[in-house]
């Protein structure tokens, strides 16, 4: 069905691009570049939400996430209490590093890929994680916890799913770039509260990092959370 969408989408696209050219024929290059570049946005909103589509049911969960269940279960129940969000921890673990411990990118490490100067930082915020290392599995998910819910507490949402999404948007790229976003939905007179079709449509970072981002919070809402929920992990989905 996502393959006839997509098409479909297409199609809708050709046409759309079409009559923007028709229209556009005299109107100011300044105008034409505002128009294309709204264009251009929605554009990578609606993909996005067809990628979630087409990978809702090729969901694998790694062996390996059966071994940390218990950490993760333990660490989201004592930030989060009886509400415990499990699956979604365990679907941000998985969508960080795939469960592998050893994981390691261009500025993070380990199973929450944390950057070493969030690691450094986190325990004035998250006393209780202990002397940082990125590298320790336990580490890793106690702080990854406890950072998801200081960022929840510091995050706005008009529901409880675009806060997540605010919270987790914060946690890959920080909390300036997403509130630089909701100043932008603010002035283009969306609403700042609401993430999806709202603040996830404007950018004030880099086109890579923006896609990135976008694609981390969707990936794990959208996809990944529902896939754990399904796999038996506790929890509830938040964005149904």
């Amino acid at each position: 069905m996502w393959v006839i969408g997509l098409v479909l989408f297409l199609i809708g696209w050709r046409m759309l691009v079409e009559q923007l050219l028709v229209r556009l024929a005299s109107v100011p290059v300044e105008a034409c570049r505002v128009y294309l570049g709204v264009v251009a946005v929605l554009c990578a909103v609606a993909v996005f939400a067809l990628a979630d589509q087409a990978h809702a049911t090729e969901v694998k969960i790694p062996a390996d996430s059966v071994r940390y269940r218990l950490q993760v279960e333990r660490a989201a129940g004592e930030q989060f209490g009886l509400s415990a969000p499990a699956a979604r921890l365990a679907a941000q673990l998985h969508q960080e590093s795939g469960w592998r411990t050893d994981a390691r990118s261009a500025y993070a490490q380990g199973l929450a890929q944390f950057a070493p100067a969030t690691a450094a930082w986190l325990p004035q915020v998250c006393p209780s994680v202990g002397k940082p290392d990125p590298w320790d599995a336990g580490w890793s998910i106690r702080a990854a916890a406890c950072y998801d819910a200081w960022l929840y507490h510091r995050a706005q949402g008009a529901t409880d799913c675009d806060r997540w999404a605010m919270t987790l948007s914060a946690y890959n790229g920080g909390e300036a770039a997403r509130d630089r976003e909701s100043r932008l939905a603010y002035e283009a007179r969306d609403d700042p509260a609401r993430w999806f079709g709202q603040v996830e449509q404007q950018r004030s970072r880099g086109v890579a990092a923006w896609q990135e981002n976008r694609t981390y919070v969707r990936r794990i809402l959208l996809t990944l959370e529902p896939a754990y929920l399904a796999a038996g992990w506790p929890g509830q989905e938040v964005c149904p």
